[in-house]
This record gives structure tokens, C-alpha cells and sequence, in this order.
């Protein structure tokens, strides 16, 4: 499976990393690549845990155009 992630810095410089169609599916690392490799292991286990718990596996996500 392929999922859309976002990438981040927080105010500290750690990348922070969340895949926005799972809920709560959040990462982080050192370094960008290290947050990019992190998120596979959150992704795998929030998958697990929500097939564990019956739950949908991901949510509806879409993108809109807004005029700013």
C-alpha cells in the first residue's frame, strides 16, 4: 500500500512526520530521512492496531483548491 505523508520541523528542528489518513499516525526523527524511515513502522503499526480493534483501516482524505 502507498500512503500521502506529511513532512514538518518542529520548533526544536526535529521532522515530524504524519500520515494523514490514518488517525494518529504520527513520526519523527532526527533528520528527514530518518523520520521518513520511522513512518513505515507507525504506519505498519497503526494498521495493525486498528484491524485488531475492527476499525477502518484508513479514512477518506481529499484535496481542495482554495484561493488565498
Amino acid at each position: 500500500m502507498r500512503f500521502n505523508v506529511t513532512i514538518d520541523r518542529d520548533e526544536d528542528g526535529v521532522w515530524i512526520v504524519e500520515c494523514p489518513s490514518i488517525p494518529g499516525c504520527v513520526s519523527q526523527g532526527e533528520t528527514k530521512e530518518k523520520a521518513l524511515e520511522n513512518i513505515h513502522d507507525a504506519i505498519a503499526a497503526c494498521l495493525q492496531v486498528r484491524a485488531e480493534r475492527g476499525l477502518p483501516l484508513t479514512i477518506e482524505t481529499h484535496q481542495v483548491e482554495v484561493m488565498a
